[in-house]
């Protein structure tokens, strides 16, 4: 079964995909994102698109099965695209060890993919993304992230287009500028910065060890961004995942998540009185959510989480901002001593 399924308490829809039931988990003995898998190029890759074996969303999907369709009970075809993103044709290699020219390319790979998708006129968000490791769920070791092209926007974007639209209506400003210069401000939660984005621990850390990278420059998505930005971006990508291996001495996990504004033009719940476009007031930023709060200790999404949507951080953010700065002067330290051989 392949089909969107709309929860009216929530307005939401959700992808019901009971075909990825059977996807392959950690095979020890055959990599389908290796070179001889007959799957990737023969010769080898830097980076490289990869349609999805076991996609939630297809641009030919299948037709509802409408036995319980009702007012209440709607469903739609689960249209759109999944593609995974190989960082790397090296089994092994992490994102960490990328050179900055690798990283390039993969920061023009999330540009291609997000402007390959959005032309799509069925499609409403595209979300970029990378889970890392078993306790978040990956069934693939082969260093890659994912892209979802979404027949509609997702609730949690939608929560920001609403907090976000509201500052903008009340003070004509972008919410996540003055976020990132209350930030820098402040300073104790910064972590690294270069001359385009700025990676930090947020005040408001829902989880230990978060961490969100945000784009010094008002942006609404990666196709406004300059080639030196690009560049920026793969870089600090990367040492964003350099500082979480370096944290505990051991590949961390984390959902990398990118996000852009919707790919449709004009916002049809902008508020009232203010611009109508998204590039008014979303502005483009990544966050790493960590599923641990120690080095072996998992911090569980559980009732309060899960059940109520209300979050408890178990750790002071300022004092995991500092585990994490050590971490990165840790990443310092080691590419200087590299350079140096």
């Amino acid at each position: 079964m392949a089909e969107l399924r709309y929860n009216p308490v929530t307005q939401d829809w959700l992808m019901v995909a009971s075909h990825r039931q059977s996807r392959p988990q950690l095979p020890k003995d055959w990599c389908p994102f290796c070179v001889g898998s007959g799957k990737v190029p023969d010769g080898g890759f830097d980076v490289y698109r990869y349609p999805n074996d076991f996609p939630a969303l297809s641009a030919e999907p299948p037709v509802p099965d409408d036995v319980a369709a009702s007012e209440l009970f709607m469903t739609e075809p689960a249209y759109g695209r999944c593609e995974v993103l190989l960082y790397a044709d090296r089994h092994n290699v992490k994102l960490s060890d990328l050179t900055d020219d690798h990283v390039h390319k993969l920061a023009r790979m999330w540009l291609e993919v997000f402007k390959d998708f959005s032309n799509d006129p069925k499609i409403k968000y595209v979300f970029i993304f990378e889970n890392r490791g078993e306790v978040v769920g990956v069934t693939m070791p082969h260093p890659h992230g994912q892209a979802y092209g979404y027949p509609f926007i997702p609730r949690v974007i939608r929560e920001e287009l609403a907090g976000a639209g509201k500052y903008y209506k009340d003070t004509g400003n972008c919410l996540f500028c003055e976020l990132l210069a209350q930030e820098r401000k402040d300073k104790r939660r910064i972590i690294r910065e270069n001359e385009y984005f700025t990676l930090y621990t947020p005040f408001y850390a829902q989880t230990a060890y978060a961490t969100h990278i945000t784009a010094k420059r008002h942006v609404e998505n990666i196709t406004q961004m300059t080639d030196m930005e690009l560049d920026a971006l793969g870089e600090i990508v990367r040492d964003a995942s350099a500082m979480y291996d370096q944290l505990f001495n051991m590949p961390f996990p984390y959902m990398m998540c990118m996000h852009n504004a919707p790919v449709s033009v004009v916002c049809t719940n902008a508020p009232s009185g203010g611009d109508p476009s998204y590039s008014a007031y979303f502005h483009f930023h990544i966050e790493f959510i960590p599923p641990m709060r120690a080095a072996d200790k998992q911090q569980f999404f559980a009732s309060s989480e899960t059940g109520a949507g209300a979050w408890c951080n178990p750790t002071c953010p300022e004092e995991k901002a500092e585990e994490l700065k050590a971490a990165m002067l840790r990443v310092d330290d080691i590419r200087q001593a590299h350079d140096m051989r």
